[in-house]
This record gives structure tokens, C-alpha cells and sequence, in this order.
């Protein structure tokens, strides 16, 4: 998330290829990840395999989870740009969706850049979300 603004670009004549039906994070344990997910979000585990995994909800793209050997999970604050993603997930209460975070297993780390407009957190596999009041 930036202070910045941007001005909001239309593709008006031009057709999509498609839209996005999953986003896949790549992780050490594909059905961990999965089930931490599903009880943050409130979707379902809809496919687990032991080396992947998928969660669904009523709206929106699935989230998928990938087991990988190996893997190494992004540093937070990250000084070298390596992080691979995160999700910006909007609460009604930061205070209170951190304390539902942490209960389900992620941590949160020292360094908070958002001040009180959002909080980082790491899942349990390292990655970093955001827990913010998104307003657009």
C-alpha cells in the first residue's frame, strides 16, 4: 500500500482474455497454509492433495497453495525487494482482525509501516498480509 494516488486507467476498447480465477502462493506445506486461510477468510478447503491445496468462497478468485522442497519464505521488512506478494485484506476492525490473525497462528512483526491505516502480518508460512480499512 502507497500514500499515492494514481489515476484509474480503463481498457474500454480493448476485450479481456480472461479474469483471474486463482492466485497461487508457493509454500512449505500446501494444506497448513490452506487451512489458515480458509479460517482468516471464511471460505472452504475445496481440493488438498498433500502437495496442494485450494480454498473457495461465495465471490471471488480461489487462493491455491503450492508445496514446494525447499521452500524459503520471504523476509519481513524485506531490504533486498525479494517478497513475492501480499494480500491487502479489509477489516472492519484492525485491532480486533489481528487478534483473530494471531489466534489462528500468524505473528506480527516489529516493523509497522502503516502506522494505524494498516497492520502487517506474517501467515504462518512467512508470507506478509496486511490488515487495513480499505477505502477507495
Amino acid at each position: 500500500m502507497t500514500e499515492s494516488s494514481t489515476t484509474p486507467t480503463t481498457a474500454d476498447d480493448v476485450q479481456p482474455v480472461g479474469s483471474i480465477a486463482m492466485v497461487t502462493i508457493d509454500c512449505a506445506d500446501a494444506t497448513e497454509l490452506a487451512t489458515f486461510y480458509a479460517k482468516l477468510l471464511g471460505m472452504k478447503i475445496t481440493y488438498s492433495d498433500g502437495s496442494v491445496a485450494m480454498i473457495t468462497g461465495d465471490s471471488g478468485p480461489a487462493l491455491g497453495f503450492g508445496s514446494e522442497e525447499g521452500y524459503t519464505p520471504p523476509a519481513w521488512p524485506d531490504e533486498r525487494c525479494e517478497k513475492q506478494f501480499h494480500l491487502d485484506l479489509k477489516v472492519a476492525d484492525i485491532a480486533e482482525a489481528e487478534q483473530a490473525s494471531l489466534a489462528l497462528g500468524a505473528t506480527r512483526p516489529d516493523v509497522q509501516p502503516g502506522g494505524d491505516r494498516w497492520r502487517v502480518m506474517l501467515d504462518p508460512g512467512g508470507h506478509p498480509f496486511c490488515l487495513t480499512l480499505w477505502q477507495t
